[in-house]
């Protein structure tokens, strides 16, 4: 029965053009009777990882959809609000609601303020497109010799102190804690002789948290007072609070509770991926080594429930964390399936190299998938060879509190 449905096909809306999403989409249109729809606030596919370049004023970090989105899938550019799960609807802020039969929910993730006093204000984060723009704008009209403070030792903070000292700006890196505390020591060690050449006054450990930013300092929760004429906000992200509003189950960071297959605790017509996924609450690192598999992923998920097979598990670990320092250095240190770093990284040129070829590779990435959707196998199905601290945290949490009973709810909407 159609209810009244024109067309027949099974509809599939996803939520956020970001790598998860877009890998997401681009996968799904393996099936000819699935119509794919992508939600997204902007006609262009963005580069994230690029963003500092932006700020840097090296790349515009944007790439036309065409480039990477297959043709099959029909793109709507709009702000989903809520999410009616009961309903198998999305509401739109410019457009009618779309009503789907699977929902693959991806809306990526964004900087946050972490409460602390004057960052809203005076402080300017450069998580998203049009932040990074504006940041661009600012520093266009701000003095060379001006003082830059960058707050948040992670990978974009510390990317962003390089490419700005690399432009001949002075500036600050405030980590609030340990600088790259995802690196190895080793690897530690060569992103701080590489900021220390770019000339990056680099403040860690005990002491170097913010306590307030205000229109020309960044004050210190030690007592010291940093002369800033423009604050760069990069201490954290979260997640957008469509999920949270809709009604679905979260983490305390308000990504989508999901089981080990991304299928949310909630509903088997809803599947998560990205950054806003956390699959058994123990999401993924948020980060493009992550995104394109749980993209790929996700879509299988769909596309197993479609043809009547149980979804597998996600089995793929992150394998790497790749910085650049600048046009001409950076850093590439593989990582064990558990997400800790290894001792071996690669720097100066040849981690450069290694970051550019880490940037680039992903658009390469979709656009095969647009034009040969499936043509790349992301899925281990060798349970054994997953990671293993992963599956004894889920054993753990099974044999202790009997989480995740409820997963088995999603059950009761596989007919």
């Amino acid at each position: 029965m159609n209810n009244g449905r024109q067309d027949e096909r099974i509809r599939v809306v996803v939520i956020g053009g970001g790598y998860a999403g877009v890998m997401a989409a681009n996968r799904l249109t393996q099936r000819g009777d699935v119509a794919v729809t992508l939600v997204n606030p902007r006609p262009q596919f963005v580069e994230r990882v690029r963003l500092h370049q932006l700020v840097g004023g090296s790349n515009d970090t944007v790439v036309d959809f065409r480039d990477v989105l297959a043709s099959d899938v029909r793109l709507v550019v709009d702000t989903a609000t809520r999410i009616d799960a009961a309903g198998c609807s999305v509401t739109l802020e410019n457009g009618d609601p779309l009503q789907y039969d699977y929902l693959v929910y991806a809306v990526g993730s964004a900087s946050t303020d972490q409460g602390v006093p004057g960052a809203d204000e005076f402080a300017y984060p450069p998580a998203s497109l049009e932040q990074a723009q504006r940041l661009r704008s600012i520093l266009d009209d701000t003095p060379a010799s001006a003082p830059v403070t960058v707050v948040g030792g992670g990978p974009l903070g510390i990317e962003t102190a390089a490419e700005l000292a690399e432009t001949g700006r002075s500036v600050t890196l405030v980590c609030g804690g340990q600088l790259g505390r995802y690196l190895h020591p080793r690897a530690r060690r060569s992103v701080v002789r590489g900021l220390s050449k770019l000339g990056v006054t680099v403040l860690d450990g005990r002491g170097s948290e913010v306590s307030e930013v205000t229109r020309d300092a960044v004050q210190l929760r030690d007592g010291r007072e940093l002369p800033s004429t423009v604050t760069v906000w990069t201490a954290g992200f979260g997640v957008p609070d469509l999920a949270v509003r809709s009604g679905l189950s979260t983490d305390a960071l308000g990504r989508l509770l999901t089981d080990e297959t991304l299928t949310s605790v909630d509903d088997a017509r809803i599947v998560a991926t990205g950054d806003a996924a956390a699959p058994s609450d123990l999401p993924f690192r948020m980060s493009l080594q992550a995104a394109l598999p749980l993209g790929a992923h996700a879509a299988d998920t769909v596309l197993d429930r479609i043809a009547g097979a149980a979804p597998a598990p996600f089995s793929k670990g992150i394998v790497a964390m790749c910085l650049s320092l600048g046009r001409r250095d950076g850093i590439f240190q593989p990582a064990h399936r558990d997400d800790t770093a290894m001792g071996f990284h690669l720097s100066g040129w040849l981690g450069a190299k290694a970051k550019e070829a880490a940037c680039a590779s992903p658009i390469d990435v979709l656009g095969d998938q647009a034009r040969e959707p499936g043509s790349r196998e992301w899925r281990i199905h060798n349970w054994r060879i997953r990671d293993p601290k992963r599956q004894q945290q889920l054993e753990e949490r099974t044999a202790g509190s009997g989480y995740p009973p409820r997963l088995h709810r999603t059950e009761r909407y596989e007919s």
